[in-house]
């Protein structure tokens, strides 16, 4: 089956970040996957860019520590330009507080990314913003995590990488996904534990590029406080100083 035409079409990016690895990176993935990525290394350059061309750019990935700016000042500068209302990505790494993260999300903040994602990982972490209409997107911070994953559906078994996990759920790579809405069990296990968590899952989105969605439906207390956790903590490494 052909991909949904809106998931073929190439998206304008701006990439801003400080560090030439991070932004490089970005823009070689994007670039590589058809897009029209841009890589700016200050706040200045950034607000330059957008504001040329505000309704063309279809996504922004954001350092929050982007010089001489700084935090959510940064973000309300953007939202303040004439016509840009695209979704924008902050790398994880580069928040504060849990404070900040709440006063980004009231700013409309479309979701989180690792800066230090693997290259592969970077395009389909991204996917969920740049067709936003082809995935049910998870609100709250998602940490890339590359782990084996077991999903059954009645009594057919089939094994997978995560892509990320959040609170809600996962998202796996897969070549085959089911149809949105199948409702399966899934079993993994979090690095640094021998617990295996156990949950029903709903297929929330699929795309044969990339993988499937799934949202948890039902998952013990134990299994959804460790998921919490694994993902604060990912979520808050690496921050920059």
């Amino acid at each position: 089956m052909p991909a949904p035409a809106e998931a073929t079409a190439a998206r304008t990016v701006i990439i801003a970040d400080d560090t030439a690895f991070v932004r490089d990176r970005f823009k070689t993935a994007l670039d590589a996957a058809g897009h029209r990525a841009s890589a700016v290394a200050n706040a200045s350059e950034l607000l330059a860019l957008v504001g040329r061309d505000s309704r063309g750019v279809d996504l922004v990935v954001l350092d929050l520590r982007l010089p001489p700016a700084e935090g959510v000042a940064l973000v309300c500068a953007l939202r303040g330009i004439d016509g840009f209302d695209a979704p924008i990505v902050v790398f994880s790494g580069t928040i504060a507080n849990a404070d900040e993260v709440r006063e980004l999300s009231r700013l409309g903040v479309a979701g989180y990314v690792n800066e230090y994602s693997a290259v592969q990982h970077i395009v389909p972490a991204l996917a969920p913003h740049l067709f936003p209409n082809q995935y049910n997107r998870r609100s709250s911070p998602r940490a890339v995590l590359g782990i084996s994953v077991a999903y059954r559906l009645g009594n057919t078994i089939a094994a997978a990488v995560t892509l990320n996990v959040s609170r809600g759920g996962l998202a796996v790579r897969t070549t085959s996904p089911l149809d949105p809405g199948t409702v399966v069990k899934v079993r993994f296990r979090l690095p640094g534990t021998t617990r295996d968590i156990d949950a029903e899952a709903r297929v929330a989105w699929a795309e044969r590029r990339v993988g499937m969605g799934l949202q948890f439906t039902r998952i013990e207390l134990v299994d959804q406080s460790a998921i919490d956790e694994f993902v604060r903590a990912h979520f808050f490494s690496n921050r920059k100083a």
